[in-house]
């Protein structure tokens, strides 16, 4: 995944793609920040947490400029999304989210909404990257209740 971000770089560079390669460059530099910063190592992990680091935030960006009204930087930000998403491995089907969740509130055996970051703490580890983990966790809260 790193070697496709350097890649697709090039062929940015190349193809004057001027807001994808401005995209990919935010992501190399928040990469490399995390790299200095916190002296890690930069592989796919560390790529897909910096990835959707970055979809959040600019899905808050989103619902502020849809506040705000700002129909041009809503598109452009949907534009940088997509890209992102690019970086990340396929995303898992509902159906199997809710498999994981079934699999782990089998071993875990939660009694109410206080084992929430009991069955957190197995289900991270088997979505992380494959799954948006706050729709995650909104079905975990409903299987709770």
């Amino acid at each position: 995944m790193v070697e496709k971000l350097k890649q697709d770089m090039i062929e940015a560079m190349k193809a004057k793609d001027k807001d994808r390669l401005t995209t990919i460059r935010m992501i190399k530099g928040d990469l490399d920040k995390e790299h200095i910063d916190k002296k890690r190592e930069i592989n796919d992990d560390l790529l897909i947490e910096v990835v959707n680091r970055g979809i959040k935030q600019r899905k808050d960006s989103i619902s502020e400029f849809e506040k705000g009204g700002r129909n041009d930087l809503v598109a452009k930000t949907q534009a940088e999304i997509d890209i992102l998403q690019s970086y990340l491995p396929e995303q898992l089907s509902e159906e199997e989210i809710v498999a994981v969740i079934d699999e782990v509130f089998s071993v875990v055996h939660p009694e109410g909404a206080r084992d929430m970051g009991k069955v957190m703490r197995e289900v991270q580890p088997k979505l992380k990257g494959r799954a948006d983990m706050k729709h995650v966790s909104e079905l975990i809260k409903a299987k709770l209740q």
